[in-house]
């Protein structure tokens, strides 16, 4: 069956897949533009259904503000090289995603790809087209919102990492230098006493062991375990941390200076937690070897 140029144009440019994806679908569907459009889909989904056990650790992250200026939502959407983190197509979707999620605030990852784009396309069917035009799998992985009590700010260091800080009685200079701190030094809490008791209780059993076996009295042990595990309590904790841009004052020390005080914070790294494969180089090459 001939198909006219102008279909397949038209097709492609309304899904951006490949010419002669798009000439298949239509002469699979007699010619008809929204049957073609509907079977190029439904091969779109059986692609990403294919896709999707590969790992996705690049990616983007995003911010955006709600209308009413009350919630700002940071969120993550990840592909599997930089190579597609930096195509517009996929820009774009990450910054559907990120809007609509602040447009609709919904409480879940599932619930926000459910929702419709102002083309009416579920953000779902969007990114089942994204997957078959970019050939790799595609997944907003995680959100969060903050509704300020204070001021908040933020920083962005590329799209890689992006942190919101919610902080009370500081001027713009000093939260921007909190947010570029969180950033660098990746607090997991905002202090000690937020830890956990079974992560406490992990460390300090950790701790006995390595200072059991430097041979000290037991009541040596117990402070030499006492000492490392505030230091390490400080490590993980915003107001215990060194500043960065003055390392001999705390984070701590610095807000009670400035009368500040940080309700909350959020800090997203492309990535972060995804365990990505190593491939063996040798390996792949014996393996080429032995298919051919």
């Amino acid at each position: 069956m001939a198909i006219a140029a102008n279909l397949v144009k038209d097709l492609r440019d309304r899904t951006g897949a490949g010419m002669m994806e798009c000439k298949k679908a239509l002469v699979d569907s007699a010619g008809d533009i929204e049957a073609a459009l509907e079977l190029l889909r439904t091969r779109g989904q059986a692609k990403a259904e294919k896709k999707a056990g590969r790992i996705a650790a690049e990616g983007q992250i995003l911010m955006a503000v709600s209308a009413g200026k009350d919630v700002t939502v940071i969120l993550e959407v990840n592909c599997e090289t930089d190579f597609v983190a930096k195509d517009e197509n996929f820009q774009r979707f990450a910054q559907a995603a990120t809007q609509l999620a602040a447009a609709r605030q919904p409480d879940s990852v599932a619930a926000l790809m459910g929702l419709q784009l102002p083309d009416g396309q579920t953000l779902e069917n969007a990114r089942l087209d994204l997957v078959a035009k970019v050939g790799e799998n595609i997944s907003v992985r995680r959100f969060e919102y903050v509704r300020p009590v204070g001021k908040l700010s933020g920083y962005f260091h590329g799209t890689r990492i992006g942190v919101l800080v919610d902080v009370e009685g500081a001027d713009a200079e000093l939260g921007k230098d909190l947010a570029m701190h969180i950033a660098a030094s990746n607090p997991r809490y905002l202090a000690p006493e937020e830890v956990p008791e079974s992560l406490r209780a992990s460390e300090r059993r950790i701790l006995t062991e390595q200072a059991a076996g430097e041979g000290k009295p037991p009541e040596i042990v117990a402070k030499m375990v006492e000492g490392r595990l505030r230091k390490y309590l400080n490590e993980v904790a915003l107001v215990g941390q060194p500043f960065v841009k003055d390392p001999d004052t705390s984070i701590g020390k610095l807000l009670k200076d400035r009368g500040a005080r940080v309700h909350r914070f959020v800090r997203l790294e492309v990535g972060e937690g995804i365990e990505k494969k190593t491939e063996n180089i040798a390996e792949a090459v014996a393996a080429m070897h032995s298919q051919g």
